[in-house]
């Protein structure tokens, strides 16, 4: 492993961090439950995305970078799951989406 592989691993994974942070920034100052869960979901999946190409960069091996590659595929399937179930549910309770008050 070079040092440049490392560095370009390391700023993967910090930006993937990043997306994490600004998902969950959108969680806590969105204003209705449709709007945090579009910006929790968008970009969580992209920040782990980031952050396993990071890892699958500095581990060096293809059996890693495909065992990341399937994490990363199972956690959009299941994040995706998760919020259209929580929409639903929200829809389904009669929680009306956000609108600008003029």
């Amino acid at each position: 492993m070079s040092s440049a592989t490392d560095m370009f691993g390391a700023a993967l994974a910090v930006v993937g961090v990043l997306f994490f942070l600004a998902g969950t920034l959108g969680l806590l100052r969105f204003p209705d439950i449709y709007t945090r869960i579009h910006a929790l979901t968008k970009a969580d999946n992209l920040g782990l995305g980031l952050i396993c190409l990071g890892a699958a960069v500095q581990s060096g091996s293809l059996m890693t970078a495909l065992k990341l590659l399937l994490i990363w595929i199972l956690v959009l399937v299941a994040a995706a799951t998760g919020a259209s179930l929580i929409a639903q549910t929200a829809h389904g309770r009669g929680i009306p989406p956000w609108t600008r008050q003029e």
